[in-house]
């Protein structure tokens, strides 16, 4: 079976880099693919991504050897099985609050005895390879978000949910829910430090910590704080970024 990049640097204690994939171009996709992140996240809940998009993004960051991430709409078994179908390594589910969603999503993405996920892996078996049914229960990571008051006060009972993958801390939404205004990258006291609550509690109950970074500056730091994947930016920033310093130069 194809390597689990993300999980393996997860089992080093290295950090993961992620790219994160709000338009639905296979071509853009690729581009960023080849250019040396460890994984790639495609965002079908607030990017603009439908499903036959982000299948022909996963076949396009096939051609290296990044790991291939997608974070669903919702804790929906359908999509949830459907991305893992066409190839997904890990799936990032947002607004969980409790041990019960957890529970419900890490056996959407595990094959029977120990799961409820049905069995259909019709390109995840062209990428992955012929043993991806036997493989895939230690391939496959099942990320949680972490972004409601709810989920902080049952934040242990989460953790400690057999066959979780991984937590995802969502930065914009906790801030929300802690009655602060989101500043990206430059969170208030009280998100910050739900941050480090997050980050030791996950430590402590052994399971791999990420977070949503808007750029380098910010995921360096997360990164030195201990998470064991940061995202560091996405496709609609690199354009951004690009665009800007192009016309800021020649409007000088």
């Amino acid at each position: 079976m194809r390597k689990n990049q993300v999980l393996s640097l997860f089992q080093q204690n290295q950090t993961a880099i992620n790219c994160w994939l709000i338009h639905p171009s296979p071509m853009t996709a690729e581009l960023i693919a080849h250019q040396g992140f460890d994984a790639m996240t495609i965002d079908m809940q607030h990017g603009m991504i439908g499903f036959e998009s982000a299948l022909a993004m996963l076949q396009a960051i096939s051609t290296t050897p990044v790991t291939p991430l997608v974070r669903v709409p919702w804790l929906d078994p359908g999509i949830i099985m459907k991305m893992l179908d066409a190839g997904a390594y890990g799936v990032i589910c947002p607004m969980i609050e409790t041990a019960e969603q957890t529970r419900e999503f890490v056996a959407t993405c595990r094959y029977p005895a120990k799961g409820n996920r049905s069995f259909g892996p019709s390109r995840a078996m062209i990428y992955a390879g012929s043993d991806y049914p036997e493989k895939a229960e230690e391939t496959i990571l099942p990320m949680v978000m972490i972004e409601t008051r709810q989920a902080l006060d049952n934040l242990d009972d989460i953790l400690s949910t057999e066959g979780l993958g991984a937590i995802y801390i969502g930065p914009f939404d906790l801030s929300y829910a802690l009655g602060c205004q989101p500043q990206p990258d430059h969170y208030e006291a009280p998100v910050m430090e739900a941050i480090e609550h997050i980050l030791a509690r996950s430590k402590k109950h052994n399971v791999p910590a990420a977070i949503h970074c808007m750029g380098p500056q910010f995921a360096d730091r997360m990164r030195k704080k201990g998470f064991s994947l940061v995202t560091a930016g996405c496709d609609a920033d690199f354009v951004r970024a690009g665009a800007t310093h192009t016309i800021q130069s020649l409007r000088q």
